[in-house]
């Protein structure tokens, strides 16, 4: 029995994981295209007791300087959103990885959009500090036309327990972003070299990359589980080994380095989480990839991976190659120069993407948007058509595609190993793949309510044309797929496990550290001294946190909002008393 009762001991001293409820708010659009600590009082003891099951579940050392915290589907089907702490004060923060500054709404935002949890500016945080007497302005936009802003400050940020102290952040006073869910801002993933923070103030790195540089996490990455609830996971400085069951699994690809924009400078750099997609297939017929700027991209089709957009974009030369394989597909919409396609609902079709030369499977519940309500036989789908992108990122990869994979974006180390992007194949991702069956489709139409309210116009519309605009780096200066641009990377104290200078690739990814989420849900069968079987379902308890205000804080019309953090606590009795035939 002994071996038993130190397990549920350990178990019952869990306090350190927690889990965010959904409360649906209005309906609102956030689709960015370019590109918490939970207060816990300052108990230990559960971040130690959470390392040393990890250890026990995973099988390998545990992770000092990880975490993994909930990542939360929002109402609106576009937005994924994790659980901040900013300075005393919880904020729920959008995921975007093409883009690099976090930033959220502050109290002295009065627009029509700021109707969401504030940081409150009246509370005087003891750990927030102005930038310029507050005079540095922040400003963010994005390609939907919405935008934010504000001015630069600094203030502490942590996600489970990892802080960053004197962060530069983005508190907006103005803006017409839109949000559902009590989500107040943005959590930007993507390079310093995207930050607009970072190019107008000294020392102003992006939350990740600053983690990253001062050698902060046990390995210089971050991993994303997308779902269509609540159950997906973001883990800072190792990945979640509940989901990666088997490292050597994951695909590997280099993030592409871009030359400086005009004057910027006289050197490559990394700019977004932009691989080489290696080819198109639909049933495992191929499409015929053609880059907007082939010269430029050395022939190679690029794709922004892009937790931050609903959808799939690509160039209409090679969409147009997609639906042509799939019978009765057709161009219904060009409205703002994105193309839209349906195809039959009943059509068993397979969409796959190459990276690495490995084939990424979508089945039609992963592309399929739903069925049209004026013509129920025809449904959206992915991906959409854009016109071209002067950068020469011609595809744009997001939730539907992530949904698929486990995504793994490791930051790089100065001198020593480039960015990278690893891809874990989930369900369906796999070149055994075999088409999901109507009836499946058509249950998850219902389930999801997935019908898109529209009428299809009943004649076809012609492909439209674009003039290709002038790429917009400089080309004298030398930007090679698979080349090491050496600094502004992780810092060089890192030990490399995905791949070095001098052709050494992926000799040890199988290194990687892992992490495991505490459970939030255990069962137990428990045979106790007198041969008698008991079954315990123990569920961990929710301490409600207030959105947008500190602890013990109270302003008279603050916007507020509730959230729920899960803590382990009186799990031990019930488990221990089974255990030793109490009960």
């Amino acid at each position: 029995m002994l071996p038993l009762f130190l397990a549920l001991s350990i178990l019952a001293l869990l306090d350190g994981a927690y889990s965010v409820s959904v409360h649906p708010a209005a309906h609102g659009r956030w689709r960015p295209d370019l590109r918490r600590r939970i207060p816990n009082g300052g108990r230990s003891s559960g971040l130690q007791s959470r390392q040393i099951l990890e250890g026990i579940v995973v099988g390998v050392a545990p992770a000092n300087n990880s975490t993994i915290i909930p990542v939360s589907f929002a109402s609106d089907r576009e937005t994924y959103y994790v659980l901040a702490g900013v300075g005393n004060v919880s904020l729920r923060l959008a995921l975007d990885t093409a883009s690099s500054d976090t930033w959220m709404v502050s109290s002295d935002c009065g627009s029509p959009a700021c109707n969401v949890p504030k940081y409150p500016l009246a509370f005087e945080s003891p750990t927030f500090a102005s930038v310029n007497s507050n005079a540095t302005a922040f400003n963010v936009s994005y390609a939907d036309s919405t935008g934010a802003e504000g001015f630069v400050a600094r203030e502490s940020v942590s996600f489970g327990n990892l802080t960053v102290p004197d962060q530069a952040i983005g508190l907006v006073t103005s803006s017409n972003v839109t949000f559902t869910d009590q989500v107040s801002g943005v959590l930007g993933l993507s390079f310093p070299r995207l930050s607009t923070i970072a190019s107008q103030t000294v020392n102003a790195t992006p939350f990740f990359a600053t983690m990253a540089q001062n050698g902060q996490l046990d390995y210089p990455l971050f991993g994303l589980s997308l779902t269509r609830d609540d159950s997906g996971s973001l883990a800072f400085g190792a990945i979640d080994g509940s989901v990666v069951m088997n490292r050597s699994l994951i695909e590997w690809n280099e993030v592409v380095p871009f030359a400086p924009f005009g004057a910027e400078s006289n050197a490559s750099s990394y700019l977004q989480w932009t691989i080489v997609l290696e080819g198109v297939s639909v049933n495992g017929s191929t499409v015929d990839l053609q880059p907007t700027y082939p010269v430029q991209t050395f022939n190679s089709s690029l794709a922004l991976i892009d937790a931050g957009t609903a959808g799939i974009y690509g160039p209409y030369q090679d969409v147009e190659q997609i639906f042509s394989q799939i019978p009765g597909a057709r161009l219904v919409n060009d409205d703002d120069g994105l193309g839209q396609w349906v195809v039959p609902c009943d059509a068993e079709v397979l969409i796959a993407f190459n990276f690495g030369g490995r084939e990424f499977v979508l089945q039609p519940t992963d592309y399929l948007i739903g069925p049209a309500s004026g013509n129920p036989n025809l449904c959206l789908s992915w991906p959409q058509a854009a016109p071209p992108s002067s950068d020469g990122i011609d595809w744009q990869l997001g939730s539907p595609f992530l949904r698929t994979v486990y995504s793994i974006f490791s930051f790089g180390i100065n001198t020593k190993e480039p960015p990278m992007v690893g891809l874990y194949p989930l369900a369906n991702s796999t070149t055994s793949a075999t088409p999901e069956p109507i009836s499946v489709v058509s249950e998850f139409f219902a389930s999801y309510s997935a019908t898109v309210g529209t009428t299809l116009p009943n004649f076809l519309l012609p492909t439209p044309t674009f003039s290709t605009p002038t790429y917009a780096f400089n080309t004298s200066v030398r930007a090679t797929p698979g080349e090491l641009v050496r600094t502004g990377l992780a810092t060089s104290t890192y030990v490399p496990l995905l791949g070095g200078a001098g052709g050494t690739r992926h000799r040890n990814a199988t290194a990687l550290p892992t992490i495991t989420p505490s459970p939030t849900v255990v069962t137990f069968v428990i045979t106790d001294t007198s041969g008698h079987t008991h079954t315990s379902v123990s569920t961990a308890s929710q301490v409600s946190v207030t959105l947008g205000v500190p602890a013990g804080w109270k302003a008279s019309g603050a916007r507020q909002g509730r959230a729920a953090a899960g803590v382990g606590a009186t799990l031990g009795a019930l488990l221990c008393a089974l255990a030793w035939g109490v009960l």
